[in-house]
């Protein structure tokens, strides 16, 4: 584990998105470099298109919508 030096204004909003997340302010940031991470190593995935390969690898069962 290591320390990240960040800017406060950057710091605020990972405090701020944190809570409406639901995650720890560790947590948000991690979630952010995660995504951030994949979207630069698979430019051709939207956000929604890598959270779904991110679910099925973690074999979470989601319904699929009707699209009608």
């Amino acid at each position: 584990m290591g320390i990240v030096k960040i800017g406060d204004e950057l710091h605020e909003d990972i405090r701020k998105a944190s809570t409406a997340m639901c995650r720890s302010i560790n947590g948000q940031a991690e979630f952010w470099i995660k995504i951030g991470m994949l979207a630069e190593t698979n430019a051709d995935l939207s956000f929604n298109q890598i959270i779904a390969q991110q679910l099925k690898a973690a074999d979470v069962k989601v319904p699929e919508v009707d699209a009608a």
